[in-house]
């Protein structure tokens, strides 16, 4: 009887990881009972500052480090119970290029499989390959491809066993525009086929594309798990630009709100709980300011982002109802 698939490909539940300290540092929490759930099938951002414990979480996760306390699953397997099952229901693509430098491609693909216990009639070596546009580098030595192509073989090996959980760690970290577009067009077939992606970037814009759900962790502990959407409407900020008819010598005055220049003229930021764009628009007309033109513009990931881990986190309204 087939094993049918687990609801959830991804649970996290009051993880904990402390790292000793020493003589001359003291010990380190770098989770705080951190709590997650990853739907099957989605794509799931994870993100934070550098030192938040995103990349411990990963690790925990990937078998490389203890966890201090807490419980992890792994389509339906805990980390603790069964490790080989984990394992195997799971992909990772480090954040750091490794690659075995006296091979080629499609001899890495081959001994990656060996090491999954993959039957070679199985093995998908040149299909993987295919599919990130490395064919034509299949049996050059891996130390001559640059390092976007060592970051797709990278890519490959994480697939070689078929698992059904990707964890893509900082993937296109230091490769140009154009690789970024293919691994990210890569990510949405995988995603087609049912695999679940956990995403980590420092490109807000991508995982604000890419990702049904995104989860922010700063110092250790998640602080908003939600869907984009709906993560995106938790500023209560938003901007009028306005374009006026004459150039101005210095920023206007405008009472009750904050000014800031843009392009030809200026932004006025205002707290849509508290005011409204008509109420903007007079206070520029009584500031002496003839309209020539003007747009809104709603916060993106990033404004959250800032709000949440570096700035004003009044500016947001954890209460508010998004339904």
């Amino acid at each position: 009887m087939t094993e049918s698939p687990p609801d959830n490909a991804l649970e996290v539940r009051g993880l904990t990881k402390t790292y000793a300290g020493s003589r001359k540092s003291p010990p380190k929490t770098a989770l705080k009972g951190v709590d997650l759930v990853v739907p099957r099938g989605s794509i799931f951002g994870l993100l934070g500052p550098n030192g938040a414990g995103k990349s411990t979480l990963i690790n925990i996760l990937a078998g490389v480090v203890n966890k201090s306390g807490g419980q992890a699953l792994i389509w339906g397997r805990d980390i603790d119970e069964d490790p080989r099952g984990a394992r195997a229901a799971l992909g990772v693509v480090a954040q750091e290029i490794t690659a075995d430098v006296f091979f080629t491609p499609r001899e890495s693909l081959e001994v990656q499989a060996g090491y999954y216990g993959v039957p070679a009639r199985e093995r998908r070596s040149d299909e993987l390959l295919a599919a990130l546009g490395l064919s034509d580098k299949a049996d050059a030595y891996v130390r001559s491809l640059s390092g976007g192509m060592k970051r797709r073989l990278m890519v490959a090996k994480a697939l070689v066993h078929n698992p059904p959980v990707l964890i893509l760690d900082e993937p296109t970290a230091g490769v140009d525009v154009e690789l970024r577009r293919q691994l990210w067009a890569y990510v949405r077939e995988l995603s087609s086929r049912g695999v679940t992606i956990l995403l980590t970037t420092h490109y807000l814009e991508e995982a604000q594309e890419l990702c049904d759900t995104i989860a922010i962790v700063n110092h250790g502990e998640v602080v908003a798990c939600e869907p984009t959407a709906q993560l995106l409407r938790r500023l209560d900020t938003r901007n009028v630009v306005v374009t006026p008819e004459l150039a101005l010598d210095s920023l206007p005055e405008i009472s009750g709100f904050e000014v800031t220049p843009r392009g030809e003229g200026f932004a006025v930021a205002y707290k849509t709980g508290q005011s409204s764009v008509e109420q903007v628009l007079a206070a520029v007309r009584a500031a002496g300011v003839r309209i020539r033109d003007i747009a809104t513009e709603d916060p993106d990931l990033e404004d959250v982002f800032v709000a949440l881990t570096y700035g004003d986190e009044s500016q947001v309204d954890p209460t508010r109802d998004f339904a």
